[in-house]
């Protein structure tokens, strides 16, 4: 059994690139695990009404996935850019090295969005094996909306590909409890999206539908 976790700038984040990854290390009997950096309580850009359908979603996910632990950290969602980078990492640091992973997915370094950016710096400057002594693999994930939407960054190139042929539809549930962050396609966080991405990483990987990642380190 290993301890997976996985970290969404926001929630949707992990549902969007892992949910069928999620659901099928639940299957095989790991330990997952949930760690949210960002929360819209308080912030300037969305109204109460917006965070407490929010924190619904976030109660209705975490009880769909059954993870063994849930942590949301209260860094306001689209402003990371403005704490400082050492305040982030002090908080985020206690957190993962409490849960002590084996496994660890994260966002994609070159995503638009600066929380992702952001995001994946801070845990760049954590996710060291001398820090972690269980870990046995760093992944990045690809976000719909977010990764290759940009405009002049490295492209998302993954080298791992997972079978979620069982565990698509279950994903796509799990996205539609997201009423907040779901839409009709051709919005990207459609189920048309998300199945058209999994049937694509599927026929790179000779399965019915996979999810993709990238492998940043992987230790034996």
């Amino acid at each position: 059994m290993n301890k997976v976790l996985f970290i969404a700038p926001h929630p949707d984040d992990e549902t969007l690139g892992c949910g069928g990854t999620i659901l099928k290390h639940a299957h095989q009997g790991d330990e997952i695990h949930w760690l949210v950096l960002t929360t819209t309580k308080n912030s300037t850009l969305f109204d109460k009404a917006y965070h407490l359908k929010r924190e619904e979603e976030l109660k209705h996910i975490n009880k769909f996935y059954n993870f063994d632990s849930f942590v949301q950290l209260d860094f306001k969602t689209a402003e990371l850019d403005s704490y400082s980078k050492k305040d982030l990492i002090d908080v985020v640091k206690k957190e993962i090295i409490n849960i002590n992973p084996c496994v660890i997915y994260l966002p994609f370094s070159e995503d638009p969005h600066s929380d992702h950016r952001i995001s994946f710096e801070v845990l760049e400057s954590i996710c060291k094996k001398f820090r972690l002594k269980k870990l046995k693999s760093i992944r990045a994930y690809e976000t719909l909306s977010e990764t290759n939407h940009d405009l002049n960054r490295k492209s998302f190139k993954p080298n791992l590909w997972i079978d979620i042929s069982e565990f698509l539809d279950e994903k796509i549930k799990a996205m539609e409890i997201y009423t907040s962050e779901y839409g009709e396609h051709p919005f990207p966080r459609s189920k048309k999206s998300i199945e058209a991405l999994a049937i694509l990483r599927g026929s790179e990987s000779d399965n019915l539908y996979a999810e993709s990642f990238l492998i940043l380190k992987e230790y034996q």
